[in-house]
């Protein structure tokens, strides 16, 4: 699978650099104040393709780093949930006794 990855990188970087060839022609581009530049039509095109990837790839980073914070404060809450599960708890001696015990005892019938 490495191979097949390796060789489509390969006829993708032949596919660009024949179609820079081919269209290796100077583009006046008109700029403020009456300037022209000229610009091969190539890195116009390669410009052009990272002015249009660099926000996406910024939001794309911005969102992993923020998925990741998330995340490891997320296994901090876990651990720290298990750790007081797994933790035994003190008995407390001053609390009300609970289920039958609680309940006042009955007087028999002809008491009081």
């Amino acid at each position: 699978m490495q191979f097949l990855k390796g060789l489509f990188w390969f006829l993708l970087a032949v596919l660009i650099v024949v179609f820079a060839f081919a269209n290796w022609t100077t583009v006046p581009i008109h700029l403020w104040g009456g300037l022209i530049a000229d610009v091969n039509l190539p890195l116009l095109l390669l410009v052009m393709f990272l002015l249009g990837l660099l926000p996406t790839w910024l939001y794309h980073h911005a969102v992993r780093w923020r998925l990741r914070n998330r995340m490891v404060a997320m296994d901090r809450t876990i651990t720290e949930l298990r750790a007081a599960a797994m933790a035994p708890s003190a008995p407390v001696e001053n609390a009300a006794p609970i289920g039958p015990a609680a309940e006042p005892a009955a007087m028999p019938p002809g008491a009081a």
